[in-house]
């Protein structure tokens, strides 16, 4: 018996843990029996709001918000990447940028069926390619080979209105009270907040496919 799941995503490609969540996600997809089909539709959320266009030092950030060595904050997210099969290394990209321009063109995505593809795209340009994910050609680059011709991503990360409407809806995520990503909204019924391990997604499957799971839970 054929059964679609949604999921609601929430992300910000300059999150590193969200894209270790989103990779145990997809594994998690992965391993689903045939005949279950998940649709994803990724939503912006900003990490930072405040980020400026010329971008922070994270090492400087972490310090000052942590009182800590940045190194042993990264650890533990390059831990649980390698676990993921993800090799992060997270000294080698030194700045974060403000995420709006890709938010954009992941939101605009969704009418290609792109959309989740091109977020994890962008994040990994940043997270392991070390891309300046902040750049209109970078992003033009990423965007052109997930069904965009690079005129017309250019031409959406420099339109002010659909800039502003991403904006609104990263706002809005927050003031909806989701506090931190990555988030996970299952069929609209339950939620999965942050980087959970492996079975913890498998579990969220059996209980979308079966909610007398979640309700004996």
């Amino acid at each position: 018996m054929s059964r679609t799941i949604k999921i609601d995503l929430f992300t910000d490609s300059v999150c590193p843990w969200c894209l270790v969540g989103a990779a145990r996600l997809d594994q998690a997809i992965a391993a689903l029996p045939e005949g279950i089909t998940v649709e994803v539709e990724n939503h912006p959320f900003y990490l930072d709001p405040n980020t400026p266009e010329e971008g922070v030092v994270v090492a400087d950030m972490l310090r000052q918000k942590y009182g800590r060595d940045p190194k042993e904050l990264w650890a533990r997210v390059e831990s649980e990447a390698q676990k993921t099969g993800i090799a992060l290394d997270l000294s080698q990209q030194p700045k974060s940028y403000p995420t709006r321009k890709g938010h954009t063109l992941v939101r605009l995505a969704k009418a290609k069926g792109t959309q989740h593809a091109l977020a994890n795209a962008i994040a990994w340009a940043y997270f392991m390619d070390h891309k300046l994910i902040n750049e209109d050609e970078v992003l033009a680059d990423i965007a052109a080979e997930h069904g965009f011709t690079r005129e017309e991503a250019l031409a959406a990360v420099r339109n002010p209105e659909e800039l502003a409407i991403t904006h609104q809806q990263a706002i809005a995520a927050a003031q909806q009270g989701i506090q931190g990503v990555p988030f996970f909204i299952f069929d609209n019924k339950f939620a999965v907040s942050g980087c959970q391990p492996a079975e913890v997604f498998g579990q969220a499957f059996e209980a979308a496919l079966d909610p007398s799971k979640l309700q004996r839970g």
